[in-house]
């Protein structure tokens, strides 16, 4: 598989404090990647610093290709790089319908759309992630799960090639975390996505991830298979917690 986002020796400081410091890593087309890590690992730095909500200090981003690196936001929307946000962040004064048609008209095909088209699209996404019927509510008046689908939506209708996920399961209870990591299994396979998907929940990346990058204190602490940072001790110690080799093995042995 070809690389569709190379990542080289990436660092951002803020005042004296280095939040991401010379990160290096390369996602292929088709992967599914987890980026795991502590609290204030650095983890949404990175993922600023890809999707252009931050410019680097030193290194370089390439995507297909092209180096993005000083590229704005929308620029690297346009060549098919999107996201959703562990907080979301609607429109709330715009209904659900509009909040995606937005989404539509500023990816990576907003050329070659009018209204109508990205309506069309809108409808599509957002039966996708289960809101049509809800595609008339203003974004403020839906639930937080619901905002989480919207999100989806928002980031699927800009055509990605490769889209960040940022935590979605933050917040939600087992049966909306459930259906939250099928819908994202589902739109890899039904849109032809690559996924950098960022989880506190390190179960739900054991099984979707081929591989995971483990960050600690802005530095790359590990990289491998879900396997191999499952039963990485400076991982454990960093991140996981000693438990987890228990609970691990134990499941394992069932």
């Amino acid at each position: 598989m070809s690389e569709i986002l190379k990542v080289r020796n990436i660092t951002k400081s803020f005042g004296g404090l280095t939040a991401v410091n010379k990160i290096s890593f390369d996602i292929s087309s088709g992967e599914t990647v987890g980026l795991i890590g502590p609290n204030g690992a650095g983890k949404t730095t990175l993922v600023n610093l890809l999707c252009g909500s931050y410019y680097a200090d030193s290194g370089e981003i390439e995507m297909d290709g092209k180096f993005i690196t000083r590229m704005k936001p929308y620029q690297r929307c346009r060549m098919g790089l999107s996201r959703t946000y562990q907080i979301p962040r609607p429109f709330p004064e715009l209904t659900a319908l509009m909040s995606v048609v937005t989404s539509a008209l500023c990816g990576k095909k907003r050329a070659n759309r009018g209204f109508d088209d990205a309506a069309a699209e809108a409808t599509h996404y957002l039966e996708f992630v289960g809101l049509f019927s809800k595609r008339n509510i203003l974004a403020r008046d839906l639930t937080f799960f619901e905002l989480r689908m919207l999100e989806l939506a928002r980031a699927l209708a800009t055509t990605p090639k490769l889209l960040f996920v940022d935590e979605v399961m933050a917040g939600l209870n087992p049966g909306e975390a459930n259906r939250a990591v099928h819908l994202i299994a589902r739109a890899k396979e039904e849109f032809g996505l690559t996924i950098f998907w960022i989880e506190h929940v390190m179960a739900v990346l054991m099984e979707a991830a081929e591989r995971i990058i483990a960050i600690h204190f802005g530095e790359k602490l590990a990289e491998g298979t879900p396997e191999e940072i499952a039963n990485n001790d400076k991982v454990i110690e960093a991140y996981l917690g000693s438990g987890w080799r228990k609970t691990n093995s134990a499941e394992q042995s069932a």
